[in-house]
Protein backbone atom coordinates (compact mmCIF):
# COMPACT_ATOMS: atom_id res chain seq x y z
CA UNK A 1 0.00 0.00 0.00
CA UNK A 2 1.24 3.49 -0.73
CA UNK A 3 0.93 5.66 2.29
CA UNK A 4 3.93 7.89 1.99
CA UNK A 5 4.65 9.53 -1.22
CA UNK A 6 8.02 11.81 -1.98
CA UNK A 7 8.21 13.83 -5.23
CA UNK A 8 11.58 15.23 -6.27
CA UNK A 9 11.59 17.88 -9.13
CA UNK A 10 8.99 20.45 -7.99
CA UNK A 11 9.03 22.06 -11.81
CA UNK A 12 5.51 22.73 -13.48
CA UNK A 13 5.22 18.33 -13.47
CA UNK A 14 6.68 17.63 -10.84
CA UNK A 15 4.61 19.73 -8.45
CA UNK A 16 1.35 19.27 -10.81
CA UNK A 17 2.11 15.85 -10.06
CA UNK A 18 2.40 16.68 -5.91
CA UNK A 19 -0.87 18.84 -6.07
CA UNK A 20 -2.85 15.67 -7.41
CA UNK A 21 -1.73 13.39 -5.80
CA UNK A 22 -2.28 15.51 -2.49
CA UNK A 23 -6.00 16.56 -3.94
CA UNK A 24 -7.11 12.74 -4.97
CA UNK A 25 -5.72 10.71 -2.97
CA UNK A 26 -4.51 9.94 1.03
CA UNK A 27 -1.04 9.62 0.62
CA UNK A 28 1.65 11.62 2.64
CA UNK A 29 3.20 13.90 0.53
CA UNK A 30 7.00 15.06 0.52
CA UNK A 31 9.02 17.13 -1.78
CA UNK A 32 12.39 17.78 -2.36
CA UNK A 33 14.03 20.67 -5.51
CA UNK A 34 17.74 21.98 -5.45
CA UNK A 35 16.27 25.29 -5.09
CA UNK A 36 15.45 25.15 -1.51
CA UNK A 37 13.25 27.96 -1.58
CA UNK A 38 11.50 25.87 -3.80
CA UNK A 39 10.29 23.77 -1.78
CA UNK A 40 9.69 25.93 1.30
CA UNK A 41 7.24 27.75 -0.82
CA UNK A 42 5.34 24.36 -1.62
CA UNK A 43 5.12 23.30 2.11
CA UNK A 44 3.97 27.05 2.64
CA UNK A 45 1.34 26.42 0.04
CA UNK A 46 0.53 22.76 1.06
CA UNK A 47 1.30 21.74 -2.01
CA UNK A 48 3.62 18.55 -0.03
CA UNK A 49 3.20 18.10 3.32
CA UNK A 50 6.83 18.21 4.19
CA UNK A 51 10.63 18.65 2.90
CA UNK A 52 11.92 15.02 1.93
CA UNK A 53 15.02 14.26 3.91
CA UNK A 54 17.01 11.33 4.19
CA UNK A 55 14.54 9.95 7.36
CA UNK A 56 11.70 10.60 5.27
CA UNK A 57 13.33 8.69 2.07
CA UNK A 58 13.58 5.65 4.10
CA UNK A 59 10.08 5.56 4.60
CA UNK A 60 8.75 6.18 1.49
CA UNK A 61 6.55 3.62 -0.48
CA UNK A 62 6.74 5.64 -3.62
CA UNK A 63 9.19 8.66 -4.92
CA UNK A 64 8.45 10.35 -8.04
CA UNK A 65 11.66 11.84 -9.79
CA UNK A 66 10.52 15.01 -12.14
CA UNK A 67 13.74 16.85 -12.70
CA UNK A 68 15.41 17.85 -16.29
CA UNK A 69 17.16 14.10 -17.80
CA UNK A 70 20.44 13.81 -16.99
CA UNK A 71 19.22 15.80 -13.26
CA UNK A 72 17.14 12.80 -13.15
CA UNK A 73 19.51 10.33 -13.67
CA UNK A 74 22.18 11.76 -11.19
CA UNK A 75 19.93 12.09 -8.73
CA UNK A 76 18.39 8.24 -9.48
CA UNK A 77 22.09 6.80 -9.11
CA UNK A 78 22.46 8.91 -5.12
CA UNK A 79 18.99 8.30 -4.22
CA UNK A 80 18.17 4.67 -4.56
CA UNK A 81 20.96 2.99 -2.48
CA UNK A 82 19.19 5.06 0.44
CA UNK A 83 15.93 4.22 -0.15
CA UNK A 84 14.22 1.22 1.38
CA UNK A 85 13.73 -1.92 -0.77
CA UNK A 86 11.14 -2.59 -2.29
CA UNK A 87 10.49 1.00 -2.61
CA UNK A 88 9.02 1.90 -6.08
CA UNK A 89 10.41 4.76 -8.25
CA UNK A 90 8.85 6.52 -11.70
CA UNK A 91 10.86 9.03 -12.98
CA UNK A 92 8.58 11.63 -15.39
CA UNK A 93 11.31 12.13 -18.07
CA UNK A 94 10.51 12.03 -21.42
CA UNK A 95 13.24 9.97 -23.05
CA UNK A 96 13.52 6.23 -21.74
CA UNK A 97 16.01 3.80 -22.80
CA UNK A 98 19.01 6.57 -21.84
CA UNK A 99 17.77 6.63 -18.66
CA UNK A 100 16.28 3.29 -17.66
CA UNK A 101 20.09 1.54 -19.09
CA UNK A 102 21.61 4.22 -16.77
CA UNK A 103 19.73 2.81 -13.50
CA UNK A 104 18.13 -0.19 -13.97
CA UNK A 105 20.68 -2.44 -12.28
CA UNK A 106 21.56 -0.44 -9.65
CA UNK A 107 17.93 -0.44 -8.98
CA UNK A 108 18.09 -4.43 -8.98
CA UNK A 109 21.61 -4.18 -6.40
CA UNK A 110 19.34 -2.20 -3.86
CA UNK A 111 16.13 -3.92 -4.35
CA UNK A 112 14.14 -0.78 -5.74
CA UNK A 113 10.93 -1.63 -8.05
CA UNK A 114 12.16 1.02 -10.67
CA UNK A 115 9.50 2.09 -13.53
CA UNK A 116 9.60 4.32 -16.24
CA UNK A 117 7.28 6.87 -16.35
CA UNK A 118 5.79 9.63 -18.93
CA UNK A 119 3.08 11.75 -18.65
CA UNK A 120 1.75 13.40 -21.89
CA UNK A 121 1.10 16.55 -20.46
CA UNK A 122 2.00 20.26 -20.14
CA UNK A 123 1.63 24.01 -20.87
CA UNK A 124 3.36 26.24 -22.75
CA UNK A 125 4.87 27.95 -19.51
CA UNK A 126 7.18 26.14 -16.98
CA UNK A 127 7.99 26.16 -13.23
CA UNK A 128 6.25 25.74 -10.10
CA UNK A 129 4.71 28.71 -10.14
CA UNK A 130 2.10 27.22 -12.97
CA UNK A 131 1.72 23.63 -11.38
CA UNK A 132 -2.14 22.95 -10.96
CA UNK A 133 -3.42 19.91 -9.52
CA UNK A 134 -5.70 19.51 -12.74
CA UNK A 135 -3.15 19.26 -15.28
CA UNK A 136 -3.59 15.50 -15.80
CA UNK A 137 -7.16 15.54 -16.17
CA UNK A 138 -7.72 12.60 -19.33
CA UNK A 139 -3.79 12.40 -20.45
CA UNK A 140 -1.86 9.55 -20.93
CA UNK A 141 0.32 8.24 -18.86
CA UNK A 142 2.51 5.92 -20.25
CA UNK A 143 4.51 3.30 -18.10
CA UNK A 144 7.80 1.44 -18.93
CA UNK A 145 8.72 -1.40 -16.98
CA UNK A 146 12.27 -2.35 -16.09
CA UNK A 147 14.16 -5.46 -15.22
CA UNK A 148 13.78 -4.50 -11.79
CA UNK A 149 9.62 -3.97 -12.02
CA UNK A 150 7.68 -6.08 -9.31
CA UNK A 151 4.76 -7.80 -11.85
CA UNK A 152 1.94 -6.73 -8.97
CA UNK A 153 3.50 -3.11 -9.38
CA UNK A 154 1.67 -2.38 -12.75
CA UNK A 155 -1.49 -2.70 -11.98
CA UNK A 156 -1.16 -0.99 -8.76
CA UNK A 157 0.43 2.31 -10.78
CA UNK A 158 -2.10 1.99 -13.33
CA UNK A 159 -5.02 2.53 -10.23
CA UNK A 160 -2.93 5.10 -8.81
CA UNK A 161 -2.46 7.42 -11.49
CA UNK A 162 -6.02 7.08 -12.95
CA UNK A 163 -6.95 8.35 -9.70
CA UNK A 164 -5.31 11.49 -9.83
CA UNK A 165 -7.01 12.32 -13.50
CA UNK A 166 -5.27 10.43 -16.65
CA UNK A 167 -7.58 9.16 -18.52
CA UNK A 168 -5.91 6.32 -20.25
CA UNK A 169 -2.11 4.51 -18.94
CA UNK A 170 -0.30 2.56 -21.62
CA UNK A 171 2.13 0.37 -21.02
CA UNK A 172 5.19 0.22 -23.78
CA UNK A 173 8.70 -1.10 -24.05
CA UNK A 174 11.43 1.58 -23.50
CA UNK A 175 12.13 1.19 -27.24
CA UNK A 176 8.49 1.52 -28.44
CA UNK A 177 8.10 4.86 -26.33
CA UNK A 178 11.60 6.84 -27.87
CA UNK A 179 10.15 5.77 -31.43
CA UNK A 180 6.60 7.10 -30.84
CA UNK A 181 7.56 10.35 -28.65
CA UNK A 182 10.44 11.13 -31.38
CA UNK A 183 7.49 11.51 -33.32
CA UNK A 184 4.38 12.69 -31.72
CA UNK A 185 6.23 15.38 -29.62
CA UNK A 186 9.79 15.77 -30.34
CA UNK A 187 9.18 16.03 -33.68
CA UNK A 188 6.45 18.82 -33.53
CA UNK A 189 8.60 21.01 -30.81
CA UNK A 190 11.51 20.73 -33.23
CA UNK A 191 9.08 21.90 -36.71
CA UNK A 192 7.73 24.72 -34.31
CA UNK A 193 11.02 26.01 -33.41
CA UNK A 194 12.16 25.68 -36.98
CA UNK A 195 9.05 27.44 -38.79
CA UNK A 196 9.20 30.10 -36.21
CA UNK A 197 11.97 31.15 -37.80
CA UNK A 198 11.03 32.98 -40.59
CA UNK A 199 11.63 36.38 -41.13
CA UNK A 200 7.97 37.11 -41.64
CA UNK A 201 7.25 35.96 -38.10
CA UNK A 202 8.59 39.43 -37.00
CA UNK A 203 5.60 41.53 -39.10
CA UNK A 204 2.66 38.77 -38.95
CA UNK A 205 0.40 40.66 -36.84
CA UNK A 206 -3.10 41.32 -38.67
CA UNK A 207 -2.17 38.10 -41.44
CA UNK A 208 -2.40 35.10 -38.68
CA UNK A 209 -5.37 32.79 -37.45
CA UNK A 210 -5.93 29.57 -35.66
CA UNK A 211 -3.44 27.61 -37.89
CA UNK A 212 -0.40 30.39 -37.37
CA UNK A 213 -0.85 29.99 -33.50
CA UNK A 214 -1.16 25.84 -33.82
CA UNK A 215 2.06 25.45 -35.39
CA UNK A 216 3.85 28.14 -33.49
CA UNK A 217 2.45 27.47 -29.76
CA UNK A 218 5.28 25.17 -28.72
CA UNK A 219 7.76 27.15 -30.08
CA UNK A 220 7.89 28.49 -26.54
CA UNK A 221 9.96 25.92 -24.97
CA UNK A 222 12.48 25.64 -22.39
CA UNK A 223 15.56 25.14 -24.75
CA UNK A 224 17.47 23.69 -21.74
CA UNK A 225 14.71 20.04 -21.53
CA UNK A 226 14.31 20.09 -24.96
CA UNK A 227 17.98 20.03 -25.98
CA UNK A 228 18.98 16.99 -23.66
CA UNK A 229 15.75 15.37 -24.80
CA UNK A 230 16.28 15.83 -28.49
CA UNK A 231 20.56 14.76 -27.72
CA UNK A 232 18.96 11.59 -25.56
CA UNK A 233 17.07 10.26 -28.08
CA UNK A 234 19.15 11.37 -30.96
CA UNK A 235 18.72 8.07 -33.37
CA UNK A 236 14.85 7.87 -33.41
CA UNK A 237 14.29 11.66 -33.64
CA UNK A 238 17.01 11.68 -36.67
CA UNK A 239 15.04 9.22 -38.45
CA UNK A 240 12.36 11.62 -37.89
CA UNK A 241 13.47 14.59 -39.19
CA UNK A 242 14.42 12.74 -42.23
CA UNK A 243 11.19 11.38 -42.98
CA UNK A 244 9.98 14.68 -42.66
CA UNK A 245 12.30 16.47 -44.93
CA UNK A 246 11.48 14.00 -47.26
CA UNK A 247 7.95 14.54 -47.69
CA UNK A 248 9.16 18.63 -47.87
CA UNK A 249 10.93 17.92 -50.44
CA UNK A 250 8.34 16.27 -52.62
CA UNK A 251 6.40 19.15 -51.63
CA UNK A 252 8.79 21.28 -52.34
CA UNK A 253 9.84 20.06 -55.82
CA UNK A 254 5.71 19.53 -56.84
CA UNK A 255 5.74 22.99 -56.36
CA UNK A 256 8.64 24.39 -57.92
CA UNK A 257 8.08 22.24 -61.38
CA UNK A 258 4.08 23.66 -61.08
CA UNK A 259 3.23 19.94 -61.29
CA UNK A 260 -0.72 20.46 -60.23
CA UNK A 261 -1.71 16.86 -59.80
CA UNK A 262 1.69 15.69 -58.20
CA UNK A 263 0.99 18.60 -55.34
CA UNK A 264 -3.22 17.63 -55.16
CA UNK A 265 -2.03 13.90 -54.59
CA UNK A 266 0.74 14.76 -52.06
CA UNK A 267 -1.71 16.55 -50.16
CA UNK A 268 -4.53 14.32 -50.83
CA UNK A 269 -2.47 11.31 -48.92
CA UNK A 270 -1.63 13.89 -46.00
CA UNK A 271 -5.88 14.51 -46.08
CA UNK A 272 -5.99 10.79 -46.02
CA UNK A 273 -4.32 9.34 -43.24
CA UNK A 274 -5.24 12.52 -41.05
CA UNK A 275 -8.85 11.17 -41.22
CA UNK A 276 -7.92 8.02 -40.46
CA UNK A 277 -5.82 9.20 -37.38
CA UNK A 278 -8.35 11.73 -36.17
Amino acid sequence: MIKNVTVSGLGLIGASMAKAIKKYTDCTVYGYNRTLSVTEQAVIDDTVDGVADDDILLNTDLLIVGMFPSSSIDYLKQIMPKLKKGCIVVDLVGVKTVLIDAVEDLAIENGINFIGGHPMAGLAVAGYDNATSELYQNASMILVPTKSTVVDTLPMMEDFFTKLGFGRIITCSKEEHDSMIAYTSQLAHIVSSAYIKSPNALTHHGYSAGSYKDMTRIACLNEHVWSELFLLNSKAIVKEIDIFMENMQDLKTAIEQNDKQELTELLKKGREIKEKVH
